[in-house]
């Protein structure tokens, strides 16, 4: 299939050349884009292409495999794991067999069978052929028992059928996935975004999904899972990446970035943007050359309150307040020019002459003045005046907490907790037409709205036109007119959905996924919810695993404000990652989250118990001892400890990494904190002074918890300090 392929993209290339008519070079172009895109994903997906199959009782079988495939003839060799046929292979039982009587798991290496698992569910319609073929051992306890690679897999060949409910669940509405560490969720998640996007392509492929992870070093870890089932345009993003332009890289104090997460920001901005519109009280005098012009108090309040009252984003108002009050210094002027009446016409003119007067211009300027996000944030954190008036209802201290040193030339200003407040701001402030930006210097809004209608016209033009080029190819079907548009518009780069998303701050997704959900503030969640008008979300999360002090404690809370009573809730209770060993220990940790909080059931024993070690000035040792071979160990420290213990390690061990990224990922040994460390997982794990994480994090509790779930077969704990009663059931290591 993937040489057939190959074969028919060179035939189109070989083509190529500026030859043709445009309807021609049309035509090459996006058969091109079409095979290019059809390899990459079958490039994407060999890995484990085939995977199952499912022997029904009528004596037909049936393959499963990440993407579906057919022969010359059409006839089905491979069935897409999303398509209603292969459901039975997730969801059938003994108890309702749904027609199947054997499920067969594969296991490959490139092109070769190294593996076969079966699944007996309905023992007296096997033939005696098929008895004499059975095979033991389960797929998914040798899946969770696999040494970690660095990057997430997929789980398509062995889903569970709890999982697979919820990955099929509907597009529709919000659903919250709630479980526990090392249920799946993250990987429940990204299955559900490729179901999603097989199921309802024609509702999604235009506006695309976006799934938001917590850090970049996350994103990292799950960026193939997609792709390796046949879904390569999906926008990966972290909340600090949703600002287009802006790199948020300042790492900000915790209690800073909880009061920005604040829902009451949203106020305080606002109250930022309207500190721009008041107007003085006394005259505005404007001399020019053969008069001065006056704008009283009566006039300046008329002109703002028109401007307010027509509801639009404050540069655009603009427009309103401007003419407003040229209109009426046209009339001053008028009158001083000696003129009586005077009609339409004349009193453009002098409008006209008036709006290019350098004096004017600085006057409505002073009176009204454009902003960008970023003019009325700085402006905003670096005056106590302003802060007073926009903040009032914060106390001292958090207006205090908020003040800060302008930028100097070139710095890096922004933390991620600007980031939603900069989205806000650009909701409130409106567009600035880029035109006038480059020009520094503001033009008429008629005649920005004039480039806005010519732009238009142009893109319906080419819409137009590529309509009527898909229909007479007979590709109308297949191709998206607009996407064609937009790849022959000009001299512009084809860009995918997920590229033309990611660059634009208003782009609405037909779907979004949140994982790591529960760390998201008030003020991230009003900047996601715009990113998706209709509602339609997967929320995944663990509340018991909230690390961030503007986190969630509740869904409700979080979800109520905009879909009340709109959102539904699943629950995963199965542990797929870690032992049941390591888990009682974890379990201990979390009653210092909540009492009553219940830690998910693990589904596996190793043998191995988890340990306890001191004085920390053994972790190099330690460090040495617990390396796997063909694996990962992450040692997962205190904030306070970061340099010092990354130093320790990174001498200790040859190739270990001190820090996040993808490099940490690739590594033999990683040194992270809990936060840095949530939504991966590692073969083993050593956790140095917990009870410095305890006191030192916000939340504690849960980024031990995090801290103590992360292995799939070993866990060591490293200290000089006390050692946290909840960890009293650890065994002391032979070396101490």
């Amino acid at each position: 299939m993937r040489e057939r392929t190959q074969r028919q993209l060179d035939e189109v290339l070989a083509q190529g050349g500026g030859g043709g008519t445009h309807q021609n070079r049309s035509e090459r172009d996006t058969f091109a884009g079409m095979y290019a895109e059809r390899l990459g994903r079958l490039w994407a997906v060999e890995n484990g292409l085939c995977f199952g199959r499912l022997d029904n009782a009528d004596q037909t079988s049936l393959y499963i495999g990440r993407i579906g495939l057919a022969d010359d003839e059409q006839r089905r060799l491979l069935i897409d794991w999303r398509a209603p046929v292969a459901q039975p292979f997730y969801g059938a039982t003994p108890a309702a067999s749904m027609g199947v009587t054997r499920r067969r798991h594969l296991q490959t290496k490139g092109r070769k069978v190294i593996g076969v698992d079966d699944d007996l569910l309905d023992l007296d319609n096997l033939t005696d052929d098929d008895v004499a073929t059975l095979n033991g051992e389960a797929a998914l306890l040798a899946s969770i028992g696999a040494m970690r690679t660095g990057r997430m897999r997929d789980i398509v060949a062995t889903i569970q059928s709890e999982q697979d409910r919820i990955i099929r669940s509907d597009l529709g509405g919000v659903l919250v996935v709630q479980g526990g560490p090392g249920t799946g969720k993250t990987v429940v998640a990204l299955h559900r975004a490729a179901y999603l996007l097989y199921t309802h392509r024609d509702k999604l492929a235009r506006r695309g999904v976006l799934i938001l992870g917590p850090n970049l070093t996350f994103l990292r870890y799950i960026e193939q899972v997609l792709p390796s089932l046949g879904e390569t345009d999906v926008l990966l993003s972290t909340v600090a990446e949703l600002y287009p332009g802006v790199t948020a890289m300042v790492r900000e104090r915790p209690e800073v970035a909880r009061l920005k997460g604040d829902a009451r920001m949203a106020e305080v901005v606002a109250r930022a943007v309207r500190e721009r519109q008041r107007v003085p009280r006394q005259p505005v005098d404007i001399r020019l050359d053969r008069y001065t012009l006056r704008l009283d108090g009566r006039v300046l309040e008329a002109a703002r309150t028109r401007a307010i009252r027509s509801k639009k984003p404050h540069n655009e108002a603009r427009g309103i307040f401007v003419r407003h009050l040229l209109n009426a210094l046209a009339r001053q002027a008028a009158r001083q020019l000696g003129k009586g009446m005077i009609d339409d016409d004349e009193l453009a003119d002098i409008r006209e002459d008036l709006r290019t007067e350098r004096p004017v211009k600085a006057a409505l300027n002073r009176l009204w003045p454009y902003a960008t996000p970023q003019q009325l944030l700085i402006g905003l954190f670096t005056s106590r005046e302003r802060l007073d008036y926009a903040a009032g209802e914060f106390s001292e201290a958090e207006r205090g907490l908020l003040l800060r040193e302008p930028p100097r030339q070139g710095e890096n200003w922004w933390a991620e907790s600007d980031v939603p407040l900069l989205d806000e701001a650009a909701e409130l402030l409106g567009d600035i037409d880029p035109a006038v930006l480059r020009a520094g210097a503001w033009v008429a809004e008629e005649e920005q709205a004039a480039r806005r209608a010519a732009a238009l016209d142009e893109r319906q033009h080419q819409l137009t036109y590529a309509k009527e080029v898909l229909e007479l190819t007979g590709l109308s079907d297949i191709m998206d007119a607009e996407k064609f548009a937009a790849r022959h518009l000009g001299d512009d780069v084809y860009l995918t959905t997920a590229e033309r998303a990611a660059a634009d701050r208003t782009w609405a997704f037909g779907h979004v996924i949140v994982d790591e959900a529960q760390e998201l503030s008030a003020m991230d969640w009003r900047m996601v919810m715009r990113r998706v008008p209709t509602r339609s979300m997967t929320i995944v999360g663990d509340l018991a695993q909230t690390g961030s002090s503007a986190g969630a404690r509740s869904w409700g809370r979080v979800l109520d404000p905009y879909v009340a009573g709109r959102w539904r809730e699943e629950h995963l209770s199965v542990n797929y990652r870690t032992p049941a060993e390591l888990m009682a220990v974890a379990s201990d940790v979390l009653k210092l989250v909540g009492p009553d909080l219940v830690a998910p059931t693990s589904v596996r024993e190793t043998g191995t118990v988890p340990w306890a070690a001191s004085p920390v000035e053994a972790l190099a040792d330690l460090v040495k001892a617990e390396v796997v071979e063909g694996g990962h160990l992450v040692v997962i420290v205190p904030e306070s400890g970061v340099g010092e213990f990354g130093e320790i390690v990174t001498r200790a061990v040859g190739g270990a990494v001190a820090g996040p990224g993808s490099a940490a990922l690739d590594a033999p040994v990683a040194v992270l904190t809990a936060t840095q460390a949530k939504g991966l997982e590692f073969d083993a794990v050593i956790v140095v002074e917990p009870e410095l994480i305890l006191r030192e994090s916000p939340r504690g509790a849960s980024d031990l918890y995090v801290a103590m779930t992360r292995a799939t077969q070993r866990l060591g704990v490293v200290h000089s300090g006390p050692l946290p009663d909840a960890l009293v059931r650890l065994e002391r290591h032979p070396i101490t």
